[in-house]
């Protein structure tokens, strides 16, 4: 898929003009698809295949064992096959997602529970499979680091002076979803229109994806090509932008839009897992987006993110 464009950060950490190249690529990237392809991250080697190879055990217990860890969307803990159905978000009624998934987020409480009770729970981490706290505590702190480097990137992208997110970002909201999709022998065959995840943007600043690839696997859309395979490099990431930094960006950038394809007849045995890291902001960030000429729009007021992320999560929710 030629619309979405590969960088790599240690050019862009080397300065000069690399570096001044990456930026010129992140915002046209970004124009054309808000997509990335991100070498150079500094992720731990090995980090991610070893939080796989963790959650793939909890998923392989029996659901009345994974039950006691059962929440709904925005939970901390398991989400169940048939909670969720995120074309909802594009006021599509699809059938849920063939998926379930394993969820942790920001725990870093404020000291006020009506904030604490939404955005900072405590996460739950099930006995079964004891590893999975350390394993997913270090690949979290690193998706903090690199998401706060995009972050940085985005800014300088658009030839900013300083770095707004500093100060919007200092005791950030976050979500770590590990999305289990099950093989069609298991499963069975998709009902019409159903998806692994259905078609839909994400909600905040960036979205950082470790995936396998798969004949079910993601598909990005953009407006010259349509639906179309997303690429894969196994030395990278995957970077897409949510709806609250399409919309700091004054409408210049798009939200990523995506979607699972469901299990495919020709690879009934697919059985994927894909590592999900939802950067946002504090929860009570004003985001005022950006006016032209850097912004394409004028009309768009500011906004609080937690407002503006609670409706979409609440969209989404089955039930």
């Amino acid at each position: 898929m030629k619309a979405i464009a590969t960088i790599d950060l240690a050019e862009w950490r080397a300065g000069g003009t690399a570096a001044s190249e990456v930026e010129r690529t992140v915002d046209e990237g970004l124009c054309r698809a808000g997509f990335l392809l991100v070498r150079g991250h500094g992720v731990p080697e090995g980090l991610s295949d070893a939080v796989r190879a963790a959650v793939r055990r909890f998923f392989t217990l029996p659901d009345t064992v994974k039950q006691r860890y059962a929440v709904t969307v925005g939970g901390r803990g398991w989400i169940g096959p048939g909670r969720e159905a995120n074309g909802y978000a594009e006021a599509t009624a699809t059938p849920p997602d063939l998926k379930e998934t394993f969820a942790v987020g920001a725990d870093t409480r404020t000291g006020d529970p009506k904030v604490d009770d939404v955005w900072f729970r405590p996460n739950v981490w099930p006995d079964e499979v004891p590893q999975l706290r350390e394993l997913i505590s270090c690949y979290t702190d690193a998706m903090r680091v690199l998401s706060d480097e995009l972050l940085a990137l985005c800014a300088a992208a658009l030839r900013l002076p300083t770095n707004p997110f500093v100060r919007l970002a200092g005791h950030p909201t976050w979500t770590c979803n590990i999305n289990h999709y099950p093989a069609m022998s298991v499963l069975g065959r998709p009902e019409p229109g159903q998806f692994r995840i259905g078609p839909h943007t994400d909600f905040g600043t960036v979205t950082v994806l470790d995936r396998e690839p798969g004949a079910g696997g993601l598909q990005v859309y953009t407006e010259p090509e349509g639906w179309a395979d997303a690429p894969y490099d196994p030395t990278a990431l995957t970077v897409n932008i949510g709806d609250l930094l399409a919309y700091w960006s004054g409408a210049r950038w798009s939200p990523g839009r995506h979607r699972v394809q469901p299990p495919q007849p020709h690879a009934p045995d697919e059985d994927l897992v894909s590592l999900i890291y939802f950067y946002e902001l504090n929860h009570d960030a004003v985001v005022r987006p950006l006016a032209p000429p850097i912004g394409r729009r004028r009309d768009l007021p500011p906004v609080v993110s937690a407002d503006f992320l609670r409706t979409r999560l609440d969209a989404i929710t089955v039930g």
